[in-house]
């Protein structure tokens, strides 16, 4: 039982570095994540001052942590296809497009939470 305990710890460990080599990755080779962290500097803090309960809190920052997730998976897209090719092809355009577009849904819907938290 401590054997696989012990087991079930490492693999978190290694996940952990798994994760986290991502986000430096991400961090340093996309704009877009960088200015998105950046922001975050402004937005987090923000969220606590704005939100007059826990509740509002919470939902102003997942909205934002959902931009960052859709981000990170856009990133990964867009590298995976380059790894298959650089060359221009329709699929792998229309592909990019659509990470991109769920960046764009991501930050509306951030933009339409915030709106009605901060009007209401």
């Amino acid at each position: 039982m401590l054997d696989e305990i012990k087991t079930e710890i490492q693999r978190l460990q290694a996940a952990a570095k798994y994760s986290c080599a991502g986000l430096k990755a991400a961090y340093q080779g996309e704009a877009a994540f960088r200015l998105e962290i950046k922001l975050s500097f402004i937005i987090l803090p923000l969220a606590m001052v704005l939100g007059e309960r826990a509740v509002e809190q919470s939902l102003l920052i997942a909205v934002w942590l959902i931009v960052l997730i859709t981000e990170l998976l856009n990133s990964a897209i867009e590298t995976a296809i380059d790894r298959i090719s650089k060359d221009k092809h329709e699929l792998s355009g229309r592909a990019k497009d659509i990470g991109s577009a769920s960046v764009l849904v991501a930050m509306v819907n951030a933009v339409i939470v915030w709106l009605f938290i901060l009007i209401n």
